[in-house]
Order: structure tokens, then C-alpha cells, then sequence
């Protein structure tokens, strides 16, 4: 009896299949997409109203300070001597950097003042207090 397919005829398929590939950079780019503008966000803070220019700075730094007076540095917890360290350090090393503050509405005008004092004493002279933007016509 003989063989009804032949030896000869099976080839091994050498090519990758480029279409899984494809679909998962696909989602993979839909994921990042979506995610990354509610990574921005960041700390959860009731900022004050406002109308300003948007800046785009290359090298930026960010502060944020919560209801509880808690002090962020992009969007890690420090103390106030840390953070007075990291920003003495940002002015000698880099006194281009602008310090983007995000404060929280319900902080008294000294506990913004304390820290924007801090800034100046330690070098940083570019700082930018971040609002959130109001609709036209309000």
C-alpha cells in the first residue's frame, strides 16, 4: 500500500505571522492612549479658578499640596527639609527649571506663601501656579 501524501511535498513554514503582531501593538498603543491623560492627574486637588496662558516648559518640576497640607513631589510624599533639600539641589543644578505649584483651594494664603518662600530661598526662581480653567464667559 502506498503513502498517499508525500515526504517531499511538507515544507516547514519559515515566515512569522506578522497580523498577532500587528493587533498587539495596536492595543498596546489604544492602552497608552488612553491611560496616560489620567496618569497627568496624578494627586486628587481641589484647584482654584482661574484664566492664564498654558506654558510649555521643557524642564518642569511639580509641587502639589493637598487639603491635609501633605507637600508632593511629582506626585511622590516628601517633608518640608527634603523638599527644601531637592529644590536647593534643582537651583544650583539647574536654575532654568520651572516649578509648576498645584494647591489645593481650601489652603489658607500662608500655606501657599510657605512654600513659594521655600522655592525662592533655595534658588528656584521660576515658579508657575497651576489653575483650573474656567469655561467662556464665566
Amino acid at each position: 500500500m502506498a503513502r498517499k501524501t508525500s515526504l517531499v511535498s511538507l515544507k516547514e513554514i519559515s515566515e512569522i505571522n506578522m497580523t498577532p503582531l500587528m493587533d498587539l501593538t495596536f492595543i498596546l498603543l489604544i492602552t497608552f492612549m488612553i491611560t496616560f491623560p489620567l496618569i497627568e492627574e496624578g494627586i486628587p486637588i481641589n484647584l482654584p479658578q482661574g484664566r492664564a496662558e498654558d506654558m510649555d516648559e521643557p524642564r518642569s518640576r511639580s509641587i502639589s499640596i493637598d487639603g491635609q497640607r501633605r507637600l508632593y513631589l511629582d506626585e511622590v510624599p516628601v517633608g518640608r527639609a527634603e523638599l527644601a533639600a531637592e529644590m536647593a539641589q534643582l537651583g544650583a543644578e539647574e536654575p532654568d527649571t520651572t516649578v509648576y505649584l498645584r494647591a489645593d483651594r481650601e489652603l489658607p494664603y500662608g500655606a501657599v506663601t510657605e512654600v513659594l518662600t521655600l522655592l525662592r530661598r533655595n534658588g528656584v526662581s521660576r515658579t508657575a501656579l497651576v489653575l483650573k480653567g474656567r469655561e467662556a464667559g464665566e
